[in-house]
Protein backbone atom coordinates (compact mmCIF):
# COMPACT_ATOMS: atom_id res chain seq x y z
CA UNK A 1 0.00 0.00 0.00
CA UNK A 2 1.50 3.34 -1.01
CA UNK A 3 2.06 6.09 1.52
CA UNK A 4 0.24 9.40 1.24
CA UNK A 5 2.38 12.25 -0.10
CA UNK A 6 3.90 14.46 2.58
CA UNK A 7 2.79 18.06 2.83
CA UNK A 8 5.03 20.73 1.39
CA UNK A 9 7.02 22.28 4.26
CA UNK A 10 7.10 25.69 2.56
CA UNK A 11 5.48 27.54 -0.31
CA UNK A 12 6.12 25.99 -3.70
CA UNK A 13 6.19 22.60 -5.37
CA UNK A 14 8.03 19.96 -3.36
CA UNK A 15 8.44 16.22 -3.07
CA UNK A 16 8.89 13.81 -0.20
CA UNK A 17 12.60 13.02 0.16
CA UNK A 18 12.43 9.21 0.18
CA UNK A 19 12.43 7.19 -3.02
CA UNK A 20 12.04 10.03 -5.51
CA UNK A 21 13.47 13.28 -6.83
CA UNK A 22 14.99 15.53 -4.14
CA UNK A 23 13.05 18.69 -3.32
CA UNK A 24 15.63 20.88 -5.05
CA UNK A 25 14.99 19.04 -8.34
CA UNK A 26 11.26 19.73 -8.37
CA UNK A 27 11.45 23.33 -9.72
CA UNK A 28 13.52 21.98 -12.61
CA UNK A 29 10.93 19.28 -13.37
CA UNK A 30 8.08 21.78 -13.20
CA UNK A 31 10.00 24.28 -15.33
CA UNK A 32 10.56 21.71 -18.06
CA UNK A 33 6.86 20.84 -18.02
CA UNK A 34 5.90 24.50 -18.45
CA UNK A 35 8.30 24.86 -21.38
CA UNK A 36 7.01 21.67 -23.01
CA UNK A 37 3.34 22.65 -22.76
CA UNK A 38 4.08 26.22 -23.88
CA UNK A 39 5.82 24.96 -27.00
CA UNK A 40 3.02 22.48 -27.69
CA UNK A 41 0.53 25.35 -27.46
CA UNK A 42 2.61 27.39 -29.90
CA UNK A 43 3.10 30.25 -27.44
CA UNK A 44 6.17 32.41 -27.06
CA UNK A 45 7.52 33.13 -23.59
CA UNK A 46 6.25 36.70 -23.85
CA UNK A 47 2.77 35.66 -24.96
CA UNK A 48 2.33 33.08 -22.20
CA UNK A 49 3.53 35.59 -19.62
CA UNK A 50 0.98 38.10 -20.92
CA UNK A 51 -1.91 35.62 -20.86
CA UNK A 52 -0.99 34.41 -17.37
CA UNK A 53 -0.45 37.98 -16.10
CA UNK A 54 3.10 37.13 -15.05
CA UNK A 55 6.33 39.01 -15.61
CA UNK A 56 8.40 37.68 -18.49
CA UNK A 57 11.41 37.45 -16.17
CA UNK A 58 9.39 35.46 -13.63
CA UNK A 59 8.25 32.98 -16.28
CA UNK A 60 11.78 32.68 -17.65
CA UNK A 61 13.10 31.82 -14.18
CA UNK A 62 10.30 29.28 -13.68
CA UNK A 63 11.08 27.52 -16.94
CA UNK A 64 14.78 27.46 -16.07
CA UNK A 65 14.03 25.89 -12.68
CA UNK A 66 15.50 28.85 -10.81
CA UNK A 67 12.25 29.90 -9.09
CA UNK A 68 10.20 27.80 -6.69
CA UNK A 69 6.66 27.65 -8.18
CA UNK A 70 3.69 28.53 -5.98
CA UNK A 71 0.09 27.41 -6.29
CA UNK A 72 -0.96 30.89 -7.43
CA UNK A 73 1.67 31.00 -10.17
CA UNK A 74 0.95 27.51 -11.49
CA UNK A 75 -2.80 28.07 -11.56
CA UNK A 76 -2.22 31.28 -13.51
CA UNK A 77 -0.46 29.17 -16.14
CA UNK A 78 -2.88 26.24 -16.40
CA UNK A 79 -5.67 28.06 -18.25
CA UNK A 80 -3.53 29.62 -21.04
CA UNK A 81 -1.65 26.32 -21.40
CA UNK A 82 -4.90 24.33 -21.49
CA UNK A 83 -3.71 21.79 -18.91
CA UNK A 84 -4.64 20.73 -15.39
CA UNK A 85 -2.52 21.43 -12.32
CA UNK A 86 -1.46 17.77 -12.14
CA UNK A 87 0.14 18.10 -15.58
CA UNK A 88 2.70 20.45 -14.04
CA UNK A 89 3.32 18.93 -10.59
CA UNK A 90 2.83 15.16 -10.98
CA UNK A 91 6.16 13.49 -10.21
CA UNK A 92 4.90 10.18 -11.56
CA UNK A 93 5.96 7.93 -8.68
CA UNK A 94 2.72 6.83 -6.97
CA UNK A 95 4.24 3.53 -5.79
CA UNK A 96 6.35 5.43 -3.26
CA UNK A 97 3.73 8.07 -2.52
CA UNK A 98 5.31 10.77 -4.67
CA UNK A 99 2.74 12.50 -6.83
CA UNK A 100 3.43 16.13 -6.00
CA UNK A 101 2.45 18.97 -3.70
CA UNK A 102 2.26 22.72 -4.09
CA UNK A 103 1.55 25.51 -1.62
CA UNK A 104 0.47 29.12 -1.82
CA UNK A 105 -0.35 31.91 0.61
CA UNK A 106 -3.45 30.21 2.03
CA UNK A 107 -3.81 26.78 0.42
CA UNK A 108 -1.74 23.60 0.12
CA UNK A 109 -2.73 20.98 -2.46
CA UNK A 110 -1.27 17.47 -2.24
CA UNK A 111 -1.81 15.37 -5.36
CA UNK A 112 -3.12 11.93 -4.37
CA UNK A 113 -4.10 10.41 -7.71
CA UNK A 114 -4.71 11.09 -11.39
CA UNK A 115 -7.32 9.01 -13.21
CA UNK A 116 -6.90 8.98 -16.97
CA UNK A 117 -3.92 9.80 -19.17
CA UNK A 118 -2.77 13.40 -18.94
CA UNK A 119 -2.80 15.18 -22.29
CA UNK A 120 -4.72 12.42 -24.05
CA UNK A 121 -8.26 12.16 -22.69
CA UNK A 122 -10.45 13.39 -19.88
CA UNK A 123 -8.74 13.25 -16.48
CA UNK A 124 -9.74 13.39 -12.84
CA UNK A 125 -7.26 14.83 -10.35
CA UNK A 126 -7.63 14.03 -6.64
CA UNK A 127 -6.00 16.28 -4.02
CA UNK A 128 -5.83 16.60 -0.28
CA UNK A 129 -6.59 20.29 0.24
CA UNK A 130 -5.59 22.27 3.33
CA UNK A 131 -6.84 25.84 3.73
CA UNK A 132 -4.94 27.67 6.45
CA UNK A 133 -6.91 29.02 9.40
CA UNK A 134 -8.35 32.38 8.41
CA UNK A 135 -6.92 31.94 4.92
CA UNK A 136 -8.68 32.93 1.72
CA UNK A 137 -7.60 32.29 -1.87
CA UNK A 138 -9.10 33.63 -5.08
CA UNK A 139 -8.55 31.08 -7.83
CA UNK A 140 -8.55 32.19 -11.48
CA UNK A 141 -10.93 30.73 -14.04
CA UNK A 142 -9.91 27.34 -15.41
CA UNK A 143 -10.66 25.94 -18.84
CA UNK A 144 -14.14 25.42 -20.21
CA UNK A 145 -15.91 22.40 -18.72
CA UNK A 146 -13.58 21.98 -15.73
CA UNK A 147 -15.55 20.92 -12.65
CA UNK A 148 -14.43 20.89 -9.01
CA UNK A 149 -15.89 19.00 -6.06
CA UNK A 150 -14.73 19.51 -2.48
CA UNK A 151 -15.63 17.29 0.47
CA UNK A 152 -14.64 18.76 3.84
CA UNK A 153 -13.08 16.34 6.33
CA UNK A 154 -12.45 18.77 9.18
CA UNK A 155 -13.05 22.45 9.82
CA UNK A 156 -15.44 24.77 8.01
CA UNK A 157 -14.88 26.31 4.58
CA UNK A 158 -16.52 28.71 2.17
CA UNK A 159 -15.90 27.66 -1.41
CA UNK A 160 -17.30 28.04 -4.90
CA UNK A 161 -17.85 30.57 -7.66
CA UNK A 162 -17.67 34.24 -6.78
CA UNK A 163 -21.11 35.35 -5.65
CA UNK A 164 -22.24 31.73 -5.25
CA UNK A 165 -19.79 30.43 -2.62
CA UNK A 166 -21.23 27.99 -0.10
CA UNK A 167 -20.41 27.27 3.53
CA UNK A 168 -19.49 23.60 4.04
CA UNK A 169 -18.55 21.68 7.16
CA UNK A 170 -17.15 18.24 7.92
CA UNK A 171 -18.87 15.53 5.89
CA UNK A 172 -20.42 17.99 3.43
CA UNK A 173 -19.69 18.27 -0.30
CA UNK A 174 -20.03 21.12 -2.77
CA UNK A 175 -19.57 21.05 -6.57
CA UNK A 176 -19.11 23.89 -9.04
CA UNK A 177 -17.96 24.66 -12.59
CA UNK A 178 -14.62 26.44 -12.30
CA UNK A 179 -14.61 28.29 -15.62
CA UNK A 180 -14.92 31.57 -13.67
CA UNK A 181 -13.06 32.94 -10.65
CA UNK A 182 -13.80 31.00 -7.49
CA UNK A 183 -12.78 31.18 -3.86
CA UNK A 184 -11.45 28.94 -1.09
CA UNK A 185 -11.61 30.17 2.52
CA UNK A 186 -11.34 28.62 5.98
CA UNK A 187 -13.86 29.94 8.48
CA UNK A 188 -13.32 29.93 12.22
CA UNK A 189 -10.08 29.27 14.08
CA UNK A 190 -9.13 25.90 12.55
CA UNK A 191 -7.75 24.99 9.12
CA UNK A 192 -10.23 23.46 6.70
CA UNK A 193 -9.08 20.10 5.36
CA UNK A 194 -10.79 18.23 2.57
CA UNK A 195 -10.57 16.15 -0.59
CA UNK A 196 -10.71 18.14 -3.83
CA UNK A 197 -11.61 16.38 -7.08
CA UNK A 198 -11.00 18.26 -10.33
CA UNK A 199 -12.48 16.80 -13.52
CA UNK A 200 -10.92 18.00 -16.78
CA UNK A 201 -12.48 17.36 -20.20
CA UNK A 202 -10.35 15.86 -22.94
CA UNK A 203 -7.99 18.32 -24.66
CA UNK A 204 -8.50 19.31 -28.26
CA UNK A 205 -5.83 18.65 -30.88
CA UNK A 206 -4.25 22.01 -30.15
CA UNK A 207 -3.76 21.07 -26.52
CA UNK A 208 -6.51 23.20 -24.98
CA UNK A 209 -9.62 21.73 -23.41
CA UNK A 210 -12.87 21.41 -25.28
Amino acid sequence: MSQAPRLAPRAGATAAPTGGPPALAVPVIVGRRITEFRQQAGLSLSELARRANLGKGTLSELEAGRRNPTLETLYALTAPLGVGLASLIDLGAPAVGLRGAVSGDAVTAVLLDVIGEIGVGATTEVYRLIIASGGRRLSPAHGSGVREQLTIVSGVAEVGRIGQAQRVGAGETVTWLSDVEHTFAALGTEPAVGVLVITNPAPTRGGSRR
